[in-house]
């Protein structure tokens, strides 16, 4: 008895605590909506006071709220239907079952799916209109680092972990969570983007994903590297398991680190989990120093006086720059999905190939119209994976109360606002196609989506703060429901008032 009351007082404060961050959540969020006002005038658009009036009175109808967010409940349905299939105390599908489920999708659905949509919509036009889609990824980097830097000041993570918020503060998702939101707002024949909603959409995200899948395998990843002044606090749990012999590694492993990039561990090298960056600029790295590099063969096989070799010897500073860049894992650049992207807009460009492939009269439309059926099993199975991510639940990490609410607070609150402003910006400096509402819908959701679930494949690949990762994204994506639904309505009224 006395364990039940134990155990039901526990839960009645973490429920409390749990329903004091919702209400904040909530708070914040409704004060966002009455800054978007004032922003927008000063950024020198018309509005007034009757307009604004009439779209809080529009926002706060119960009917616009819940048309805004239906498509959003049909995701967190099929969400909790993975949490429940995934969940430990129910077990009624396996682990090693959602990780085959991811792997469908990054290897078939995923790629699948941007090639038929991208490769259907791109045009040589098309190209050159849509290049502030992957600039507008870049900006967001910016801002989100800039962000996230903010917050490291201001909440004082552990020294260790300062390089960690930058990152989970920068980082959006852009890619199968977008696709997922945008297929499901343009699902219904009556949404306000048109009939060709779902092509177009699609298309928008997909054309993105190449600038941030670059940005992972080169900036996040020497980013992700641990701190080497704090190297044996961060990599001390990581030293232990190297010691433990490895058996069925990949059902060991969280569906997390698989969850959006499978096979990411299995890129990993010998200086993976080292601070390596850090040792060859400090000049202690086990790597030979030496400008003169063979030195020894050159004089045997050339011939030639040591004075010529040292005249042709590599700079030091271009010397670690190259060992840099040879560590860097950029040729995994080309995985499936970025490869079937390539390959649309190659063919979509080229008139005489996208007649061969795509449309109804195409001799192999019925290779595109197989594809498409395969691309049908994309959302819900990236939402039943979301789900298996969610149920093996938060780790316990020690990046702090503090910090983990700055960083979700900015993140999912913060910058989509700043993203607006860009946005409206853009579009006043005639940056933006002109007359698309989708378009611009695109470009507002990159500022709005919770930290990529990338992000901590690339910390457990890196070794560092592995748990942090877990943590932070299982949190993110909790508050990601509210945040996501409050923008969308905001981002709603926006298209439909001002633009």
């Amino acid at each position: 008895m006395r364990v039940l009351a134990l155990g039901f007082l526990k839960f009645s404060r973490n429920s409390i605590l749990l329903f004091g961050l919702v209400c904040v959540f909530f708070n914040l969020g409704f004060c966002a909506v009455k800054f978007v006002g004032g922003f927008i005038n000063y950024l020198g658009l018309e509005m007034s006071g009757s307009l604004l009036q009439e779209l809080y009175g529009k926002m706060n109808s119960g009917e616009n709220l819940f048309s805004a967010v239906v498509p959003l409940l049909n995701l967190i349905s099929l969400t909790l239907i993975g949490v429940v299939l995934a969940h430990p105390k129910t077990q009624l599908v396996p682990r090693a079952t959602f990780k085959l489920l991811s792997k469908l999708v990054f290897a078939l659905f995923l790629p699948c799916l941007i090639f038929t949509h991208l490769g259907q919509s791109i045009t040589l036009k098309n190209f050159a209109l849509w290049w502030f889609i992957p600039f507008n990824v870049l900006i967001s980097t910016v801002i989100g680092c800039l962000l996230g830097y903010l917050v490291s000041l201001i909440c004082r993570p552990p020294p260790e972990y300062s390089r960690f918020t930058v990152i989970m503060t920068a980082f959006g998702n852009t890619g199968n969570l977008p696709l997922a939101i945008v297929s499901s707002i343009c699902h219904g024949k009556e949404n306000i983007f048109g009939p060709d909603c779902h092509t177009n959409g699609v298309s928008y995200v997909s054309f993105a994903q190449w600038v941030a899948v670059l940005l992972v395998y080169t900036l996040v990843y020497h980013m992700m590297e641990p701190p080497m002044e704090y190297f044996e606090i961060v990599g001390e749990g990581d030293e232990i398991e190297e010691e433990v012999p490895r058996v069925d590694t990949d059902l060991s492993r969280p569906l997390l680190h698989e969850a959006e990039w499978p096979g990411m561990e299995d890129k990993e090298t010998e200086h993976s989990k080292t601070p390596f960056i850090a040792n060859v600029f400090s000049s202690i790295s086990n790597i030979s120093q030496n400008p003169v590099p063979d030195l020894e063969e050159g004089e045997e096989g050339g011939g030639r006086s040591p004075r010529s070799i040292k005249c042709l010897a590599e700079p030091r500073m271009v010397r670690k720059i190259r060992i840099v860049a040879e560590q860097t894992p950029i040729k995994h650049v080309l995985q499936p999905p970025t490869i079937a992207s390539l390959l649309a807009i190659i063919m979509g460009i080229v008139p005489g190939l996208k007649s061969f492939v795509f449309g109804e009269d195409a001799p192999l439309s019925f290779i595109t119209d197989s594809l498409q059926i395969m691309a049908g099993a994309m959302v819900p199975s990236v939402m039943l994976i979301l789900g298996g991510v969610l149920a093996e639940g938060p780790s316990k990490c020690k990046l702090g109360l503090r910090t983990t609410i700055g960083i979700i607070v900015v993140r999912l609150l913060v910058l989509p606002l700043i993203g607006i402003g860009v946005v409206l910006l853009a579009d006043k400096l005639n940056l933006l196609v002109q007359g698309d509402d989708l378009y611009r819908f695109v470009l507002l959701l990159q500022y709005t989506t919770p930290s990529a679930i990338l992000l901590g494949a690339i910390a457990s690949l890196r070794g560092y703060a592995v748990r942090e990762a877990s943590a932070l994204l299982f949190w993110q994506h909790v508050f990601a429901v509210i945040s996501i639904s409050l923008y969308i309505v905001i981002y709603f009224r926006l298209l439909i008032f001002y633009i």
